[in-house]
């Protein structure tokens, strides 16, 4: 491997994946290789937060993955450039700050076009609800190209992620905002402009109320969503409404007791890979490393 310690103090500080093309070497091996170098210094910035994940024994596992976060979160330097290294870091926390208050403007004019478009817009801003959850809420949204699932088109990075909540809303118009929502998202996906990935759902209050029974996998992704989700158009009241029975349900407790075990474990597997002879690296501790996939799904 080429020696980092002399090139990051020739070409100052990077993040994962520059440090990926300059050297030629995979993540994992530069990942230990910084991560035991005591005259490198490595400065993450961002939000580590739970995700639920079908592969993981007991689901509760944190994002973005060891991986993840040191290949586009984590900035590499010199010790003698400690300047230069929180410098560029900072740098890169304002780039995906702004990457997600843009996504986050883009959901919110197309949940307000959705509903004052709506020959029902009275109806749906009294008895709806408009929820953003995913990367955005955290101020994690990334830009990066990636395929969208259904068509392998390429999306700009991290997809909206909208529950709609409704309450006493008529069938007719509830299905009529599935179809909205719908077309949004065909729209956001083939304007050559946006790029973006709309993943949404439209459910009703009572549909919520099962779901915050926290049993078995769909349900506690459910409940998890809306914990972090965040307010983004619609009615207040319901949005405050569906807060307060999370409470009543012990959800934001459930979900703090799944943060601290998945941090917990998240210590453990950064301890064993990076004791790890050089032989084990291709060892059956490497799902450890990468994750399977950083998309949530929504119920």
């Amino acid at each position: 491997m080429t020696d980092l310690v002399s090139l990051l103090k020739q070409k100052g500080p990077m993040i994962g994946k520059e440090l990926c093309l300059q050297t030629r070497s995979g993540e994992f091996s530069l990942w230990r290789a910084c991560s035991k170098q005591e005259e490198l210094t490595m400065v993450s910035m961002g939000s580590r937060y739970l995700r639920l994940d079908r592969q993981v024994e007991g689901y509760a596992r944190l994002s973005p993955s060891i991986m993840r976060e040191f290949s586009s979160y984590t900035v590499t330097g010199h010790r003698s450039d400690s300047g230069a290294v929180h410098e560029k870091a900072s740098a890169l926390r304002e780039e995906i700050s702004a990457i997600s208050r843009r996504k986050l403007t883009l959901a919110a004019d197309v949940a307000r076009r959705l509903v004052e478009g709506s020959s029902d817009r009275e109806l749906l801003a009294a008895k709806t609800c408009f929820i953003i959850a995913g990367d955005v809420v955290y101020n994690m949204a990334h830009a990066e190209p990636r395929p969208e699932q259904s068509t392998g088109e390429l999306v700009r990075g991290s997809d909206l992620d909208v529950i709609v909540v409704t309450e006493n809303l008529p069938p007719a118009a509830a299905e009529a905002l599935d179809a909205a929502m719908y077309r949004e998202k065909h729209n956001l996906l083939v304007n050559p402009a946006l790029k973006e990935e709309l993943d949404y759902l439209v459910k009703d209050i009572e549909t919520v109320q099962k779901q915050l029974s926290f049993a078995g996998f769909k349900n506690m992704v459910a409940a998890k969503i809306l914990h972090e989700g965040c307010y983004l158009y619609g009615s207040r009241l319901l949005f405050e409404k569906i807060k307060e029975m999370l409470v009543d349900c012990g959800i934001p407790a459930k979900i703090g007791a799944l943060e601290e075990k998945a941090a917990r474990e998240r210590l453990d597997a950064e301890a064993i890979l990076l004791g790890l002879c050089s032989s084990d690296s291709g060892s059956g501790h490497m799902n450890l490393f990468y994750t399977t996939e950083e998309k949530e799904e929504i119920f």
